[in-house]
């Protein structure tokens, strides 16, 4: 659903199911795009980190409040 915005460096414009993003503390609509792993105990305790689950993170360019999408 986001993979074509991970090539960019520079804050951008989101749009999530056809919404603008914006970021519910300051109301700006520029973000920086981050991917991150959703680690259970177990599967680290295992090895296993590569199996579970990641999310898309937006990262406000002015407050620094992430917004998390799983998916």
């Amino acid at each position: 659903m986001f993979k074509k915005l991970f090539k960019k460096t520079e804050p951008q414009p989101v749009e999530v199911r056809g919404k603008t993003l914006v970021c519910t503390h300051c109301k700006n609509e520029l973000f920086w795009i981050r991917r991150a792993q959703l680690n259970r105990s177990v599967s680290s305790f295992l090895g296993l980190d590569w199996a579970d689950r990641s999310a898309t993170c937006f990262v406000c360019s002015e407050c620094t409040k992430i917004e998390w999408f799983l998916g």
